[in-house]
């Protein structure tokens, strides 16, 4: 992936809370020792994004400005990618995006039960039905032979996430598209940096979308982007983020259905200046993920993060580990809370979560490979500016307690 140089001075003023609405929930910090607490995530930001931000609002242009071009340009550039559209949100870029492939009401999306929500809520919002393959239990991606087993007569798309930021089976799913006559949308929120035998991860000319918020590689607090080839495809989603306002921007001429899904100047501000980091940050989350591995390679029974293999690389998003079988994972969250270590199940089933269950009728021992990962994951404190003491002191709380359920 190209990479801009990294911008962060010495005297950068970090983000210290760390808190936002990712880390809030189950396993919220608990100072119980002289010890500092450690957040799930944290987002890196500096002076740099003071000003820029500054700048934008001195400017009194808040939207639909510059920024929103360069971010997109930039982007798409950083990728490899022909074109990009930013949008407020990446559950937003979902949308637009099967929208844009003429996902409609009746169609059917094959998708991953393992991935955030909004992968499956987004066929919803077209009246269309998610429907759901199990995965690999290695990679935790899709699994291509149960997709190709979920296709029928009225599956329009295959939507495939790069879960925890590693790289989808792309060659056979593309391949499955093609026999089939689907489309595809990849679903790279987790995944930016990512890289897929040379080729970064949004490249491949599928529409892909990004995720843009506060534990992201890249953060504009919210926000989105969609990368992809086809020039119609851009400017439809570029219409329909705005209200489905015309090309030319005529206030009056709304000429299809639109949504208010626009990213706004500030956050575009953001996102430039993050970008011109990538490289350093995504090395960061690289440094911290190799800690934990060796910090943790000897833990009986825990299944860490696949490595990278087959010319895939992993753009690194969170460190969930997997914990033994029999080992209560929500007691493990406690114990971990109470010595001030911020930790999180991660992510729970989608078909299992309460308005699946009643609206389709799904339950358990569907999907026995994501059932039996997601009752055991455990994401653990991860950000960049994670140290070597700071791991090894996660990686200890987590080995006693393990220890004592021996």
């Amino acid at each position: 992936m190209a990479g801009g140089t990294a911008h962060a001075g010495a005297g950068a003023a970090r983000a210290r809370d760390g808190t936002h609405a990712e880390a809030a929930g189950s396993g919220s910090v608990q100072r119980t020792d002289e010890q500092e607490p450690i957040p799930l995530a944290r987002p890196v930001l500096g002076e740099e994004e003071e000003r820029a931000v500054i700048e934008v609002l001195r400017s009194g242009q808040l939207s639909l400005g510059r920024q929103l071009d360069e971010f997109e340009q930039l982007f798409a550039q950083a990728l490899g990618a022909p074109r990009a559209s930013a949008v407020s949100s990446g559950t937003a870029g979902l949308h637009l995006a099967l929208r844009a492939v003429r996902v409609e009401e009746g169609d059917e999306v094959v998708t991953s039960p393992f991935s955030f929500v909004a992968s499956a809520n987004v066929a919803l919002y077209e009246r269309a039905r998610p429907i759901f393959a199990d995965i690999d239990p290695v990679t935790l991606n899709l699994d291509p032979q149960a997709a190709a087993a979920a296709v029928t007569r009225r599956t329009r798309a295959l939507l495939p996430v790069h879960i925890f930021g590693y790289p989808a089976p792309m060659a056979s799913i593309e391949a499955l598209a093609a026999r089939e006559g689907l489309a595809i949308v990849e679903d790279a929120c987790e995944a930016l940096g990512a890289m897929d035998g040379g080729v970064a991860v949004g490249a491949r000319g599928n529409p892909a979308v990004f995720g843009f918020y506060a534990n992201k590689q890249l953060t504009t607090g919210e926000g989105g982007m969609v990368t992809m080839a086809d020039a119609a495809m851009k400017e439809r989603i570029d219409s329909e983020r705005n209200q489905g306002r015309a090309p030319d921007m005529g206030w009056l001429d709304h000429d299809r259905l639109g949504f208010n899904y626009r990213l706004d100047e500030l956050s575009c501000a953001l996102g430039i200046v993050q970008l011109g980091r990538l490289r350093e940050t995504l090395a960061g989350r690289a440094r911290v993920a190799d800690l934990y591995r060796e910090a943790l390679a000897e833990v009986e029974g825990l299944a860490l993060p696949c490595e990278d293999s087959d010319g895939k690389q992993r753009g690194w998003f969170v460190f969930v580990v997997q914990l033994p079988h029999g080992v209560d994972r929500d007691a493990t969250v406690r114990a971990l809370a109470e010595r001030g270590i911020q930790s999180k199940p991660y992510l729970p089933a989608i078909h299992l979560m309460s308005f699946y269950r009643e609206r389709f009728g799904h339950r358990e021992g569907e999907f026995p490979v994501c059932e039996d990962v997601s009752a055991r994951s455990i994401a653990l404190p991860f950000f960049p500016e994670m140290g070597e003491a700071h791991v090894e002191r996660v990686a200890t709380e987590l080995r006693t307690h393990l220890g004592r359920r021996s």
